[in-house]
């Protein structure tokens, strides 16, 4: 699934700009920037764009190192989803790098092992992995180095190693439990017995060895020889179906509303979406203005509605928190790419495959094993996937975004819209303002940041919402990223401070000249 918003709505009619307290100024340059949730990634990008690199070039070199700094969330044993806009030409490209289940993977062989739920970790939620093809397919078209020089930077810390930041730390003490109970899983992720601590050196040798053979091959490196056989081995001593196959602002108003559009939204989105190779989902409908309208006329603006059902629309099969990283890039042209990659939850599905430092995706988690759904699993197929990269544009105002989570990406996305086309923010001041989360599926329940006015949380409880205040720099909104061109040849870019993250701008060729 893959988000673009082509136009801003209400700018005209937002009035004064509000304040907004942000804790860091955006970037401005001429140049490239990559904005990334870890410094050592984003600088990997920089490097890139500096050698001659472009948007392509840079994000993937970044999320390479991603997948080496920041493992609990995202990794080359998950999936990768991207948007390119192509300044010469002003095309957007999308890129779905989803895997898909194992032809053997059936809710006839979960049912022969005594499975009747998706179970929410182990092997048989892994499906293909699709990250290193969506790398190969992006520097394919659209890049112009060499994958060797894409992959050096990660290959290189993998190797000598790098000191874990704070916030990864957190996150990599949290899981703890779940690497223990996997042996492969706590020799690579817990090499001193213990979770890494913020300062203390991680390397990860294995995964760079597994990296040069993608430097070496391309995609071939990955899905064929030593790591896939590797994969597969790992499938098979777990029970597994896998085998070597194809690789495939904030008003009370305003949030009451926007909750309870989510509620609407996403009702819609659990009824409906699923492989559209499997099923026929209504797309037209789902996204027509009539029914947008239609949807939004059930939205009381007295009171929060805990019960939602799904649009009842014709032509249809009959038929639910994810851990990922977001980067967006933009090159010295104006190209843009805004990409997002994931093992879904925290640590994937906690197996290892052997001898190559690959953590494996638990994506598989989200197919349901329940009869008649459209998301229902079946081999080859993809599940259902959270990952939404995004990017919004008018007139020469080009903006690559994304703020990951799970299911909270696209009401992020949402709230960093608004900010922008309607309240007048500039990038990093729409990823620093207060914002809510709904990532429950009924009830009244919600999330709303401390940042948030008190004023306002208070009058949307009186309005039947069951607010729950969360202290800032927390996890629980997720963490973006943006990069914007407005065509005058200044390029902007923000990063999120409720984590480790940095928007890097490129330096200029004084010293290549």
């Amino acid at each position: 699934m893959v988000l673009v918003l082509t136009s801003f709505s209400m700018a005209q009619r937002a009035g004064v700009k509000p304040s907004v307290v942000a804790g860091r100024s955006k970037i401005a340059t001429k140049y490239g920037i990559v904005a990334a949730s870890q410094p050592l990634a984003a600088q990997a990008g920089v490097q890139i764009l500096e050698r001659g690199g472009n948007a392509v070039d840079a994000a993937i070199a970044a999320n390479a190192v991603m997948a080496l700094v920041e493992p609990h969330y995202n990794g080359i044993g998950g999936d990768l989803l991207a948007i390119y806009y192509e300044a010469r030409t002003g095309k957007l490209y999308g890129l779905n790098a989803a895997g898909w289940a194992p032809a053997g993977l059936t809710p006839e062989f979960l049912r022969a092992k005594g499975i009747t739920r998706m179970p929410g970790s182990g092997i048989h939620t892994v499906t293909v992995p699709g990250a290193v093809a969506g790398w190969d397919a992006m520097r394919t078209r659209f890049g112009k180095l060499p994958m060797a020089d894409l992959l050096a930077p990660a290959i290189y810390y993998a190797d000598d190693g790098f000191p874990v930041t704070d916030v990864i730390a957190n996150y990599w003490a949290s899981g703890a439990v779940k690497l223990a109970a996997e042996p492969l899983a706590a020799e690579t992720f817990m090499p001193n017995g213990h979770a890494l601590r913020a300062g203390e050196v991680f390397k990860n040798p294995r995964l760079a060895n597994t990296l040069r053979l993608v430097a070496e091959k391309g995609a071939a490196g990955f899905y064929e020889g030593r790591t896939a056989e590797a994969i597969v081995a790992i499938s098979r001593q777990k029970g597994g179906a896998m085998t070597l196959a194809e690789y495939g602002f904030q008003s009370t108003r305003t949030m009451h509303v926007m909750i309870e559009a989510k509620k609407l939204a996403y009702a819609d989105m659990l009824r409906y979406v699923a492989d559209p190779k499997f099923s026929n989902v209504p797309v037209g409908s789902l996204l027509s203005k009539q029914h947008g309208i239609e949807r939004a006329q059930l939205i009381d603006p007295r009171k929060a509605a805990c019960d939602v059902e799904p649009s009842k629309l014709t032509g249809v099969t009959t038929a639910q928190g994810g851990d990922t990283i977001y980067l967006s890039v933009i090159d010295k042209d104006g190209n843009i790419v805004s990409l997002i990659q994931s093992l879904y939850s925290s640590w994937g599905s906690g197996i290892v495959a052997p001898d190559t430092g690959v953590m494996l995706h638990n994506r598989g988690a989200l197919f349901t094993l329940e009869a008649g759904h459209p998301n229902l699993l079946a081999g080859h197929k993809r599940p259902l996937t959270t990952l939404v990269p995004a990017f919004m544009s008018k007139g020469d105002v080009k903006i690559g975004f994304g703020i990951m989570g799970g299911f909270n990406q696209a009401q992020a996305h949402a709230q960093f819209v608004s900010n922008v086309a309607d309240f007048g923010l500039d990038v990093q001041e729409a990823l620093e303002a207060g914002r809510f989360t709904k990532t429950s599926f009924e009830g009244c329940d919600v999330d709303v940041e401390q940042l948030v006015p008190e004023k306002t949380r208070t009058e949307l409880e009186a309005l039947g919402h069951e607010v729950r205040v969360i202290p800032p720099r927390s996890g629980t909104f997720g963490y973006g990223q943006a990069v914007m061109s407005d065509g005058s040849g200044v390029h902007f870019g923000g990063s999120e401070p409720r984590h480790d993250g940095e928007a890097i701008p490129e330096a200029p060729p004084v010293f290549r000249r």
